[in-house]
């Protein structure tokens, strides 16, 4: 496989190089801090930024959003979105 961008530093606004499925969880932090969330099925997504001290509440995500945050938890109480993908 040929990759023309692999000498490129990654960055926050670079394309994803390693997506991974979030399941939400009221204790797990996230294994890895994505450089955003993709909701495929809209709806809220509470979650806790990796600087942030309180949760926050993403609210009426459309379908097929992308919310530009790194958090380092994605909470499943209050969490009504689904098929959600971290960029990695």
């Amino acid at each position: 496989m040929s990759d023309p961008f692999q000498t490129h530093a990654d960055a926050a606004f670079a394309p994803s190089r390693a997506p991974f499925a979030i399941v939400p969880s009221d204790s797990q932090a996230l294994a890895l801090v994505p450089k955003g969330i993709y909701v495929g099925t809209g709806g809220d997504v509470v979650l806790r930024g990796v600087d942030g001290t309180a949760d926050v509440t993403y609210r009426n995500l459309p379908d097929a959003s992308y919310v530009a945050v790194r958090a380092a938890f994605v909470r499943a109480t209050g969490t009504t979105a689904s098929d959600l993908v971290g960029e990695g």
